[in-house]
């Protein structure tokens, strides 16, 4: 009966007061500006998409691109096919995505220990893919994105096998009540 009422007083533990706040705040504010960015990139999507080939025209020639340049190429195929149906694709996409990023960012501010896991499992989803456009291309955005991410799941990473080594579970009878 005794060992029964130990295992019932014990929790796991869902607030990490181990890690560094500022460490967790710090991814928490980056993956927040990702949705941030995602959110407005959207609405801007959403505001010119009926005239998007004139502002991809527009846009191209102030940044000085040559119309016959890949990016150009690109970014003006792009415009020529945004459809409704496309266009409510996209929104849902980047609403999903937003909303994903929003849900870790506030995990993390939190030090949650679910929000370390997801940041940890969601940043390496991501690394496969990104090694394989570096291998496609190497350029200074490919290795900065892909920097970055290792960086964040190197962090996670250490911290989750740091946590493995510490209680599993809180003890409830050792908490002092407020």
């Amino acid at each position: 009966m005794a060992v029964l009422n130990a295992q019932q007083s014990r929790e796991p533990i869902a607030v990490d007061q181990r890690t560094s706040a500022v460490g967790l705040r710090t991814v928490a504010t980056f993956e927040a500006i990702k949705g941030i960015v995602v959110v407005l990139l959207g609405i801007a999507l959403v505001a010119v998409h009926q005239d998007a080939e004139d502002y991809a025209a527009n846009l191209l020639y102030h940044l000085h691109i040559e119309p016959d340049k890949r990016l150009a190429h690109m970014l003006m195929d792009a415009a020529t096919k945004v459809s409704d149906a496309r266009l409510w694709t996209i929104a849902a996409a980047a609403v999903s995505y937003a909303s994903v990023r929003f849900i870790e960012s506030w995990g993390l501010w939190n030090r949650r220990v679910w929000a370390e896991w997801f940041a940890l499992l969601s940043g390496a989803m991501y690394l496969p893919w990104e090694i394989l456009k570096l291998a496609e291309r190497v350029d200074w955005e490919r290795v900065g994105v892909l920097a970055i991410n290792l960086l964040i799941v190197l962090y996670m990473l250490m911290i989750r096998i740091r946590a493995s080594r510490g209680p599993l579970y809180r003890d409830k009878s050792a908490q002092v009540a407020v």
